[in-house]
């Protein structure tokens, strides 16, 4: 009997071209949303819509709440549970075993995200998708593919169900005597306060602090961010299983045989979740810390919910690029970027908060919002071509080429 093939990183032509073109498109998308909160601070990008810009400022800065903010997270998380699932099978293929292996990959990766959210940036979201990647890893690898995305869907809902109790409550609290929510009013502009003074902390640490005075901010945002993860964690987990079925299914890799999956992504998923955000939109465009209320909620509920819709929609159209020559073309330039999407996602982070930061080149709330889309642009390009010339000579990225060697136990060789 033949010995059981051996594991080992996924060569070019093993390679699904989908994801990785998907992957190069998400890396854009993650930019463009995170560049608000590098090139000022991160508090004060996740507040939707910023009611003191106007002009082309608040043009833009509306039209990246709408369609961006929100919308590539989601992506990337259908990636990840997709990336995984592929793994899974090609272990079940070789006979493998798959738990230590995978478990080396989680593991590497927090010490990643670890390094990046207190040295770099501390709008990581690599520690999460981490710790979210044990749970994949030590409760779903063996659900049944049928399974896969009511897990999914149950999973997503949690957070919404927490979020709309806590307006309920906070509504409740409103309608009650003035004597009875004296001590709630109280705690929620306390609440407006202390983000007030976080925004103001990081606005003076990362504009002019030193690096050492920035390190410490960073710390004290990811310990403040990480309790987020008992709430968020179980949607982004539930993305991961989402993707997972397209992975496993095949409707990623075979689109061809799934056009009426993809059909519904493009034409009904896509304009839910538009017609979701819009509402959100409506309802609430800017998030107040001070505030607590079942109207604040629902509006956070559809904009986290319709922007995981869009993620799908998003996802359909770009495999329905694929298919097309007129535009495959153009899409597959994408392709080496999403190669090296942790190192490009790392790269984004290094030089933006360099040119921002006040340790580096000290630019920091000094380029208009209007300007930024620009800028990320005209850096992604760059990251696209650095890419082409790094694969062509070069197997993997850096950042890959390390995360699989700690994966593997083995160095992979790098060179062509």
């Amino acid at each position: 009997m033949n010995e059981p093939a051996s594991l080992a990183p996924v060569t070019g032509v093993e390679r699904i071209q989908a994801l990785d073109v998907v992957r190069g498109f998400a890396l854009l998308g993650i930019l463009l949303m995170n560049i608000e909160g590098m090139a000022g601070p991160l508090m004060a990008s996740m507040t939707g819509l910023d009611p003191q810009l106007t002009g082309a400022d608040r043009w833009v800065d509306g039209a990246i709440y709408l369609l961006v903010q929100g919308k590539f997270f989601p992506l990337f998380s259908l990636l990840f549970g997709m990336g995984f699932t592929v793994m899974l099978m090609r272990a079940e293929a070789a006979q493998r075993p798959f738990f230590g292996l995978y478990l080396r990959r989680v593991l590497a990766l927090l010490a990643i995200g670890l390094a990046h959210a207190l040295l770099v940036w501390s709008g990581d979201i690599l520690v999460t998708y981490a710790l979210m990647g044990f749970l994949l890893l030590l409760f779903f690898r063996r659900t049944p593919q049928s399974r896969l995305p009511k897990w999914g869907v149950a999973l997503m809902l949690v957070p919404t169900v927490l979020t709309l109790s806590f307006g309920l409550l906070g509504s409740a609290m409103q309608a009650m005597p003035e004597e009875a929510r004296a001590s709630f009013d109280q705690a929620m502009a306390q609440q407006a306060v202390q983000m007030a003074a976080e925004i103001d902390s990081q606005r003076q640490a990362y504009g002019s602090g030193s690096f050492a005075e920035a390190t410490v901010q960073r710390l004290h945002d990811f310990t403040s961010m990480i309790g987020f993860i008992l709430i968020y964690g179980a949607f982004i987990l539930g993305l991961f299983l989402v993707g997972a079925w397209f992975a496993r299914s095949g409707a990623i890799a075979r689109p061809g045989e799934f056009e009426r999956v993809h059909w519904r992504l493009r034409w009904v998923a896509l304009p839910v979740g538009i017609a979701m955000v819009l509402v959100s939109f409506w309802l609430e465009p800017t998030l107040d810390f001070g505030r607590l209320d079942l109207r604040a909620s629902t509006a956070q509920v559809l904009q986290m919910l319709g922007g995981a819709v869009m993620a799908l929609g998003y996802l359909g159209w770009v495999v329905r690029g694929l298919g097309c020559p007129a535009v495959a073309g153009w899409l597959n330039l994408l392709a080496p970027a999403g190669r090296m999407a942790l190192t490009n996602y790392l790269m984004q982070s290094l030089v933006m908060t360099t040119v921002f930061f006040g340790y580096g080149l000290g630019c920091f709330d000094q380029l208009p919002r209007a300007w930024q889309p620009l800028l990320v642009l005209g850096f992604f390009a760059v990251q696209v071509a650095l890419s082409h010339w790094w694969l062509a000579r070069f197997r993997f990225g850096p950042a890959e080429w390390l995360w699989r060697a700690a994966t593997y136990g083995s160095l992979p060789p790098m060179r062509r």
